[in-house]
């Protein structure tokens, strides 16, 4: 605190790279968008979930992030400042969410405790 005002420290919402960009914009239909949301569930306590927007017209989606994912504004608390990768490896491929305020994970991944 600097003479009586906070200090703050200024964290993207979600960072997308590359591999992932490129991956969802190939997922998505033109003029749609990849949804991510969070939901009670999994080892951990917490899931992510992936879908399109055109599947949920009811929600008040995030402005558009790199033109291609929108947020449910009440995952935005657990995604702050989180990355998102697209891996391809020899098992397979998967988005994978680098999560710097989880504090626990399952070992597969799919879940997440904050």
């Amino acid at each position: 605190m600097v003479h009586g005002q906070y200090i703050r420290k200024r964290v993207k919402l979600i960072t997308l790279t590359e591999n992932a960009k490129e991956y969802l914009k190939k997922s998505a239909e033109p003029g749609d968008y990849v949804t991510l949301g969070v939901k009670g569930g999994g080892c951990s306590g917490w899931t992510y979930v992936w879908d399109f927007k055109k599947n949920w017209p009811d929600v008040n989606w995030s402005d558009p992030i790199d033109d291609i994912l929108v947020l449910d504004p009440v995952c935005e608390m657990f995604v702050l400042g989180c990355t998102v990768d697209y891996v391809n490896e020899l098992g397979g491929s998967y988005l994978k969410i680098i999560n710097p305020n989880s504090v626990a994970s399952c070992g597969c991944g799919e879940s997440f405790a904050v």
